[in-house]
């Protein structure tokens, strides 16, 4: 393996670095995007229950904001409900432009290393035809063998860009799709907040387990 990067040249040295990067970036996404960290399922019914039981408060709300990214949206939401429906969404667009933003953080980055690997090794490889045809023309000798030789070294640079970018490109698309998914469900939660609070309509909303129980005892 050493000899394979030694062969490459300098190349190598940012081809190694982006790796090193889309990985890191790779695993910090997938561990921060799971949807129980970022949407947990029976956070809008407990908010829902807070209103009910008028017990919800700055302390709640806190409480709200800090539990994941939709606790952000919905506290936002509730703070302003007083003011009625078109305040009430506005504070919830606001708020969730900003959780949008942190989502896709680091998404960027990876998308440039899938697109700039792939040219930084074929810079490698045309940097190193140039270096082993003008090693020819100067010696004035050669022959298929070493020109192979040449050749092959020089390919190396890009098969190591290609295969940086390929998984780059992979899960930064797979990334990106979560994040439109996670999105589209905190806007669930969010419109479902909304026709509850402002008494339009009766709203289906979730409710942790242990209450369903009880509510069927009952």
């Amino acid at each position: 393996m050493w000899e394979l990067i030694k062969s490459g040249g300098w190349i190598m040295l940012p081809i190694i670095a982006c790796s090193v990067i889309a990985v890191a970036i790779v695993a910090e996404r997938l561990w921060t995007l799971r949807a129980s960290r970022i949407s947990p399922p029976h956070l809008l019914g407990q908010a829902w229950r807070w209103v009910q039981a008028r017990e919800l408060d700055a302390g709640k709300l806190n409480e709200l904001r800090a539990s994941s990214p939709l606790g952000q949206i919905l506290a936002a939401g509730l703070a302003n409900s007083r003011y009625g429906r078109d305040i009430m969404k506005e504070s919830i667009q606001e708020v969730g432009s900003k959780v949008v933003t942190e989502l896709e953080r680091f998404l960027t980055p990876l998308g440039t290393i899938a697109a700039i690997t792939p040219l930084l090794g074929l810079l490698g490889t045309v940097l190193g035809m140039i270096e082993i045809f003008s090693a020819f023309m100067g010696s004035g000798m050669a022959n298929a063998p070493q020109l192979a030789g040449g050749i092959a070294k020089a390919l190396i640079t890009t098969a190591a860009g290609l295969i940086v970018a390929i998984p780059a490109l992979f899960f930064h698309r797979f990334l990106q799709r979560r994040v439109d998914e996670l999105v589209v469900g905190m806007e669930q939660e969010a419109i479902k907040l909304v026709e509850a609070v402002q008494g339009d309509r009766t709203v289906e909303l979730n409710q942790p387990a242990a209450v369903r129980k009880g509510s069927k005892k009952a």
